[in-house]
């Protein structure tokens, strides 16, 4: 895809007189800061030497049908918005979001297929899900289960409003225009997040579940260990704990606790990808010689 369909940029530059004419005519995509929004909804954007004047049917795709609430509008002030330049009159350069969001959207469904993997930037999230930014503002949902092969218990546990991201697109429907993606592909599989450990080692850990029959740690996102309960932990705080033994034939991690350290930063760590670009045909996180569970996922239509 054209690098004009990336997400909207947070440190988007102001476009250049001579850049807003350019573009006039050859229909490129700019991006901007929306600076207001009048009493008509109408986005007025940042531009060198010009008024940047988006009228609210222009501002967002769907927002001429209803499908797209106002909010989407409203929300816009302060934030980078891509657009093509319509016109311009005198010193008035009128502008369209909605139409660089359909061009986008109409390469992610023509040129893209399930197994690739696009960058993507956080828009907000909610306890089911990150949504993300796929290119020009155009917004699809990661589900929480998809975020990592570890379970938490809000998304913000693992990214943050504003962090770019990898994603794999696991599902397209041209009908509706929807674009399904997932993320715990490219946090590796269980070998290869395993393999950063080895049993003797003390290391920190995250509790990410305390059960009847043991406490869970994640050691890394997709990567997760069981202790005994020695004392009293809660989700979320961090520890120290003892590597007893690493089973991939069961796919397991024994850990002993060790020590209490505290709770993990309101912002998460930054995430390590194993593969960040190109295409997937299929991911397993088992090891071959587990025989306990098998998790994988197809992307490419398998021949029968």
């Amino acid at each position: 895809m054209h690098p004009s369909y990336a997400p909207e940029n947070l440190e988007t530059t102001i476009p250049k007189r001579e850049e807003v004419y350019a573009a006039a005519q050859d229909g490129s995509i700019l991006q901007s800061v929306a600076v207001r929004c009048d009493a008509g909804h109408n986005l007025i954007v940042q531009l060198d030497g010009l008024t940047g004047l988006m009228p609210r049917e222009e501002c967002a795709l769907g927002i001429d049908t209803g499908q797209t609430r106002e909010i989407a509008i409203l929300s816009r002030v302060g934030k980078p918005v891509c657009f093509h330049v319509q016109r311009i009159e005198g010193n008035t350069a009128y502008l369209s979001r909605r139409t660089a969001q359909q061009e986008a959207l109409h390469a992610l469904l023509t040129e893209r297929r399930p197994g690739d993997i696009l960058p993507v930037r956080v828009t907000h999230l909610e306890p089911f899900g990150a949504f993300v930014d796929v290119g020009c503002g155009i917004v699809s949902l990661i589900g929480i289960e998809n975020l990592s092969v570890s379970r938490i218990f809000h998304p913000s546990d693992r990214v943050s409003v504003g962090q770019l991201l990898r994603a794999v697109i696991s599902g397209m429907d041209e009908e509706t225009g929807r674009i399904s993606l997932t993320h715990r592909e490219l946090l590796g599989t269980w070998e290869q997040n395993a393999a950063q450990f080895a049993a003797g080692e003390t290391v920190c850990g995250i509790v990410r579940s305390v059960e009847d029959y043991g406490v869970f740690i994640e050691l890394t996102p997709n990567l997760s260990g069981l202790a005994e309960q020695r004392f009293p932990v809660s989700p979320g705080e961090t520890v120290s704990c003892y590597i007893k033994s690493i089973l991939p034939e069961r796919m397991k991690i024994k850990l002993n606790l060790i020590d209490r350290i505290g709770h993990i930063p309101t912002v998460p760590p930054p995430l390590s990808y194993y593969i960040d670009s190109g295409h997937l045909a299929f991911w397993q996180y088992s090891p071959e010689c587990c025989t306990t569970r098998l998790i994988r996922t197809q992307f490419d239509p398998v021949d029968e």
